[in-house]
């Protein structure tokens, strides 16, 4: 092992020459065009789509979406080029000659004009595209993809590639599940008590986009070991009213209306997002064990089904004020409010020693569930850009305070075999389960342009987070009083304090680009149970360095070699101690004595843009260790219990190609294919505790305009066994059908999806251990019919006019 992570990095720095001397080789260079776009009333125009197409013959070369600010850069080698700027609601712009040379060159600000058409006419030249590829990350703009109509936050996640959901909801990057998940960039609430899983609570009609970066830099917070999912919700800064809204229904029930509202007047932009939905979210699940004990073998099967309902209402409000172009103050409030009702069947069959067809008897559990979950997020943030372009300073200072209250009531009957009562009384409990958390977060960060191509990166981050929980269960007795069950009632608190400080410099010398960057992190968590006064703190610093390398090619080729250390913290669920009580015989439950894993990951990846796609590949190693793996225990009695554990070390490869490509005017195909190899060594908890795996995953989207204004979208989706520490995960294979249909000219969109055509989507796997053998399979989530209506006010559906033209 030691030898591998010494040959990967030989490797690494080796090929920083390599890339020195083909420099050297290829004497012609490419220059940059630089521009910002902004308004009549010199306001920014963000998002905006710049293309550069060849003078000679009018056919695209690359092209780029404008930033936040309305700054754009695109790069050419030398030749007589021009630039077209398109943007709904402006007329397109064009700067008809732009001779490039030796030198890049500046356009400087370009004005667009307010078009003087009905906006239900405007046609727009360049189409995001569903997959937008860059270096250090890849940008998924949502509504490109017709099956994410109607779907959650984590239904969204699930169509992105690299990107795995299991069936409670636990989101995996590359095959890791120790990945970041951020809203605006910042952390929320939503992912704090439930991980990714509460992203089911987020409306997807709210997303703009999803950034998926795979080796983050120094700028980014160190947590997450597989890399940072960042969700962008929507927010618009175009002058005058507009919107969007939609209209959701679908079986099994899912019921919803959303709206994304925005005013503008000269210095003042007000936004509104709200969506209100209702579900019901069937699943069901099977369990086969045995477990050993001497000569003497125990089965039982286990069947349950569940139903989920859930209220959600998700409100968010704010206002821009722009003391000038280059100069904004944004104020925000957010509000969340999820109640629901959980009902679960769980049947237990029990058979005589040493067989697995005859009963012994049977036990039918049932549980009860009500949930309220509250959450509030305060936001203000300040971003100035300085005259030099790429001179900026950002401060963001937000504060959560949320809440979760769960009260679950289990009845638990036995009957004989042949289903006749048995004398075992019947089983009456309840849990309550109260947690709160408040956290404040302080993030600065600043940016200072030096000689032609360089830039210094700073900024600090302070975050501090008070977490509770107050768990109780009671079992009642004969007289109808209750009484605790010991070890399952306690007080669990979290305080945890990061602080952390990072720097960066970059700079471009021809062809080769680089930027380096040091993180330090201060972290400081205690965990107390009040009851029995067991307090565990842990305080540590660490130091994450990163390094990014890029080489540009011809012919719009790039390169890049980037290396990161990263960190997985315990989370609250990760350390609190307190065990899942719906299924008396299956615990899931934290580890206080949970350490952090850390990880060495290096990566090489390569890009290429053509005239009617993009394409990009990259092949990663990752060291980690202190590997956080839950691992199942079964006692004598057939109990089982899960929780992470620290094993000592994971090294998985792996290798990773995704594109884009529009075969036709009318067709265009996104996909991607994974393949890695994990290596996993538990030695320091059990001899047994080894996998090596070899895997792969794939997904392919087609998408075709059938007729007019309609469209019809397959998505299929792979997932390859994997071999676990303990056992292996089976296969999945899902199929995913869409139509989309615009009317009232062009404003408003039917959409038609069918999600798990097959109801394929299931979860199996097989554990084993010394004493025990488990089947298990689940399926969260059955067959989705959805059917979506969205309406645009004063926003016209973006139409590509030619093929090739915005896939960027």
């Amino acid at each position: 092992m030691h030898q591998t992570f010494t040959n990967v990095t030989f490797l690494f720095f080796f090929l920083f020459p390599v890339m020195a001397l083909a420099q050297t080789a290829t004497p012609q260079r490419q220059s940059w065009i630089r521009g910002t776009l902004v308004d009549e009333k010199k306001a920014p125009t963000p998002f905006t789509t710049v293309s550069l197409h060849r003078t000679a013959d009018s056919s695209l070369v690359t092209g780029v979406i404008a930033d936040e600010s309305g700054a754009f850069a695109v790069q050419a080698k030398p030749g007589q080029y021009y630039l077209k700027v398109s943007a709904v609601s402006y007329r397109e712009k064009i700067v008809p000659v732009i001779t490039i040379g030796e030198q890049d060159k500046q356009v400087g600000t370009l004005v667009l004009v307010a078009s003087a058409k009905r906006l239900d006419e405007v046609v727009v030249v360049g189409e995001k595209s569903q997959m937008e590829l860059a270096l250090d990350k890849r940008i998924f703009n949502v509504g490109k993809d017709l099956a994410n109509a109607g779907g959650t936050a984590s239904d969204i996640l699930k169509n992105i590639p690299s990107v795995a959901v299991d069936g409670d909801g636990n989101v995996s990057l590359r095959g890791s599940n120790s990945v970041r998940i951020l809203i605006d960039g910042k952390p929320s609430g939503l992912v704090s008590f439930k991980g990714g899983s509460g992203l089911q609570q987020l409306q997807g009609s709210m997303i703009e986009r999803v950034e998926v970066i795979t080796n983050p830099s120094a700028r980014y917070e160190a947590e997450g070991m597989g890399g940072i999912i960042n969700i962008v919700l929507k927010k618009e800064r175009k002058e005058g009213f507009n919107g969007s809204f939609d209209v959701i229904t679908g079986y099994p029930s899912n019921f919803g209306a959303a709206a994304n509202i925005n005013y503008r007047r000269k210095n003042l932009n007000f936004f509104v997002n709200y969506t209100a939905s209702f579900r019901n979210t069937p699943g069901r699940s099977s369990l086969y064990q045995e477990v050993y004990s001497n000569d003497t073998t125990f089965a039982y099967r286990q069947n349950s089904t569940s139903s989920q309902r859930g209220r959600n209402n998700n409100a968010r409000a704010g206002i821009d004020y722009f003391f000038n172009p280059k100069s904004i103050l944004t104020a925000s409030y957010t509000w969340r409010l999820s109640k629901g009702k959980r009902f679960s069947d769980i049947q237990y069959l029990d058979y005589q020693p040493n067989t697995n067809n005859v009963l012994k008897d049977i036990i039918n559990r049932t549980q009860d569930e009500t949930e309220t979950e509250p959450n509030s997020e305060y936001v203000v943030s300040y971003k100035k850009m300085f005259a030099r372009e790429g001179h900026e300073l950002t401060a963001d200072v937000r504060y959560l305070d949320n809440w979760e209250k769960s009260d679950q009531y289990f009845a638990q009957k036995t009957f004989l075999p042949d289903g006749s009562p048995s004398v075992i009384p019947t089983v009456l409990q309840r849990a309550i389960n109260d947690e709160t958390e408040k956290q404040l977060l302080v993030q600065v960060d600043y940016v200072q342009p030096f000689a032609k191509d360089g830039k210094l990166e700073g900024g600090l981050r302070l975050s501090s987070r008070n977490m509770t929980n107050n768990y109780a269960v009671t079992q009642q007795n004969s007289d109808n009083s209750w009484t605790s069950l010991p070890g399952l009632t306690n007080d669990f608190l979290y305080v945890e304090k990061i602080n952390a400080l990072y720097g960066i410099v970059g700079n471009k010398v021809r062809k080769f680009s680089y930027q380096m960057g040091l993180r330090a992190e201060w972290t400081d968590v205690t965990t107390t149970l009040k009851q029995t006064n067991d307090v565990n703190p842990r305080s540590y610093a660490n130091l994450f360095p990163s390094v990014h390398a890029t080489y540009d090619l011809p012919r719009q080729h790039a390169l890049q070699i980037s290396y990161s250390r990263r960190v997985r913290r315990p989370q609250y669920n990760d350390l609190s101690p307190f065990m899942t009580f719906s299924d008396n015989r299956n615990f899931f439950s934290g580890n206080p004595d949970l350490n952090p894993e850390f990880t060495n990951a290096f990566e090489i990846g390569h890009i290429k843009y053509v005239e009617k796609g993009s394409m990009s590949s990259s092949i990663y190693y990752r060291h980690t260790t202190g590997k956080i793996i839950r691992i199942r225990r079964v006692d004598e009695l057939g109990n089982s219990t899960t929780r992470p554990e620290n094993l000592a070390t994971e090294d998985s490869y792996g290798a990773e190609f995704a594109g884009s490509y529009a075969l036709y005017k009318w067709w265009k195909l996104d996909g991607s294919v994974n393949f890695f190899r994990a290596v996993t060594n538990g030695g320091n908890l059990d001899a047994s505790y080894q996998s090596d795996t070899y895997s792969w995953f794939t997904r392919l989207t087609s998408r075709f305009t059938i007729l007019k204004n309609t469209d019809f979208q397959w998505r299929g989706n792979y997932e390859a066994p994997q071999k676990t520490p303990q056992g292996t995960r089976q296969a999945i294979a899902t199929l995913d059908l869409s139509l989309s249909k615009d009317i009232l000219k062009n404003n408003g969109t039917l959409v038609l999806n069918v999600i798990d055509v097959f109801n394929s989507r299931r979860y199996s796997s097989i554990t084993e251990g010394a004493n025990f053998y488990t089947e298990s399979n689940s399926q969260g989530r059955l067959r989705q019919i959805n059917l979506t209506f969205n309406y645009r006010l004063h926003q016209a559906k973006k139409k590509a006019k030619e093929v090739g033209e915005g896939e960027f």
